[in-house]
């Protein structure tokens, strides 16, 4: 597992984690249906960059930003179709985090 102290500074932002506890159950928290995108994805899951955007009340270059940094540390994964990227949450990874929580610390 790579540096923890960058994975605590994007976790140490509140927006940061809310957009991931969002993402922990997307139905829940987003309206939109996603009919334009492929099988392979509406089984993977995911939620439009503009979706997340929209909900957060941000500028789109801020949630982008904390989209990008969230990936960068494992934490969220993408898929672009089109025009549109989708996220969804890592629970690999995040799994893996809190493994190395509870072992190390």
């Amino acid at each position: 597992m790579e540096n923890l102290v960058e994975i605590f500074k994007v976790l140490g932002n509140e927006k940061r984690l809310e957009i991931l506890q969002w993402l922990k159950d997307p139905a829940s928290h987003f309206e939109k249906p996603v009919a334009d995108i492929s099988k392979n994805l509406k089984e993977k899951g995911g939620v439009c960059v503009g979706d997340i955007q929209e909900k957060a009340q941000m500028s789109p270059s801020t949630v982008s930003h904390y989209l990008k940094m969230m990936q960068q540390v494992g934490l969220l994964n993408s898929e672009r179709h089109g025009q549109w990227t989708y996220y969804r949450r890592n629970e690999e990874r995040i799994e893996e985090l809190t493994s190395k929580i509870k072992k190390d610390l």
